[in-house]
């Protein structure tokens, strides 16, 4: 039955209540590409009011990232008990208040600890909207549908840089982090409301009147109502997964530890072009300003490479157009470093890589899940892209240290060319290995 259920709405058409869920999930990845950006654009204001080396600057930059890694990491099994919607709640809740408590920050310190605060919500956030996208989309949107909620985070960067953009010069470096936790909050009562529960949750967990959940849920996609939950195991119930032993024995294999390299590079390459373009332009000459606004340009082309590789992923093989993608990175990024002095080159090639960057990131999620076996899926993207946060992690700070060590801002974006090379290499050998 439960799966006769899941069959109906993966080979039915979408209707108005699943669109209007993915559509939330869509707005609430938004604020994940916020949340780095409003980092970013505070970059400089922070620095010149506190006096802070490159290399403590880097520290804040990173600290989002480890607290969106922890908040994946604990809250997302938090939600496979308790109910993702209800995780979301409160991780967006979280979320808004890390970002409003940074505004009134009163040291290095306390914004450190309240940007890890702010990360865990974003990181409880995004561990569960994901799966909601794809479990109340058809098998024919899916694609689609998952391209749409990895363009959130270009939206949520581009919409709320240009906010910070705006305000930053009049108010100052603490109002990136007022306009990020309005958005938050304001997107709370949206989620309270229309956000709907995971069904698979209520079909595996049965939590209390689960069987009334689902039918509300069902009725509202205008499906007939079942008579009953069968537990795992049972007849037309889910099938009891796998052990962590069977998992790790089946995901320990040569295109696993290749996958990792592929994402680990990608979003330390990623990660440091989003993080620290407004500040390293200021740094190369450019105004403050004109730093933020090539901050904006990069996620407004990041907003047209998501959709774009979206398009072509559902045309093309997903696998050669990632592998294009992370060699038009390396190369557009040393592109950059030639041109970033020059106003009008700076900016619109800063366009053309945010289009080329965030189509290689749109590319790690339709290209890992085909490679792991459908028993170890879920386990092997969690693994994937807790590894790629390492990378995210680490790149902010080792370029911070590299800046307090003399590298001028056109030497760090050359060598950040590499991460990019390597990951491309790597996707070029899984191609091979996936044949065979």
């Amino acid at each position: 039955m439960t799966q006769e259920l899941r069959r109906s709405i993966a080979e039915g058409p979408l209707t108005r209540f699943q669109l209007v869920a993915i559509a939330v999930c869509v707005a609430l990845n938004m604020l994940d590409g916020f949340d780095i950006l409003a980092m970013s654009f505070a970059a400089s204001g922070v620095k010149a009011d506190w006096h802070l080396i490159d290399t403590q600057l880097g520290l804040l930059l990173s600290a989002g990232l480890v607290g969106m890694g922890l908040g994946s990491l604990t809250l997302g099994p938090c939600a496979d008990r308790w109910g993702r919607r209800n995780v979301v709640l409160l991780s967006v809740a979280l979320a808004g208040a890390g970002m409003l408590a940074a505004a009134a920050a009163r040291d290095y310190y306390e914004l450190l600890g309240l940007r890890v605060v702010t990360g865990l919500g974003i990181g409880g956030t995004i561990a569960s909207v994901a799966v909601v996208v794809s479990e109340y989309s058809s098998d024919r949107w899916r694609r689609a549908a998952l391209g749409a909620y990895a363009t959130g985070y270009s939206i949520g960067a581009t919409v709320g840089g240009a906010l910070a953009t705006l305000a930053i010069p009049r108010f100052g470096w603490r109002s990136a982090f007022v306009i990020g936790g309005g958005m938050s909050l304001l997107l709370l009562p949206v989620a309270w409301r229309k956000l709907p529960e995971s069904l698979d949750y209520l079909l595996t967990r049965r939590p209390p009147n689960a069987l009334q959940r689902v039918n509300l849920l069902l009725s509202a996609m205008r499906r007939p109502a079942i008579d009953s939950v069968p537990a795992a195991g049972e007849p037309g119930g889910t099938p009891v997964p796998p052990s962590l032993g069977a998992q790790i024995a089946v995901l320990m294999t040569p295109t696993t530890l290749l996958v990792w390299t592929v994402y680990f590079c990608t979003m330390a390459g990623f990660y440091f072009i989003v993080s620290w373009t407004p500040r390293l332009l200021h740094a190369a000459g450019l105004s403050a300003s004109q730093g933020l606004t090539g901050g904006v340009l990069l996620n407004l082309g990041g907003i047209a490479g998501c959709a774009l590789y979206a398009a072509a992923a559902a045309r093309f093989d997903a696998h050669r157009l990632l592998l294009t993608a992370l060699i038009g990175s390396a190369a557009l990024i040393t592109l950059f470093s030639r041109t970033m002095i020059q106003l009008d080159s700076a900016l619109w090639t800063a366009l053309f890589l945010g289009v080329i960057s965030n189509s290689a990131m749109a590319g790690l999620y339709a290209v890992g899940p085909p490679l792991y076996p459908t028993a170890v899926r879920a386990t092997g993207m969690g693994w994937a892209i807790g590894i790629g946060r390492f990378g995210a992690i680490l790149s902010p700070v080792v370029s911070g240290a590299l800046a307090d060590h003399g590298w001028p801002p056109a030497q760090l974006y050359t060598a950040f060319c590499a991460p990019f090379i390597v990951a491309a290499i790597a996707m070029f050998v899984i191609g091979p290995v996936r044949r065979r």
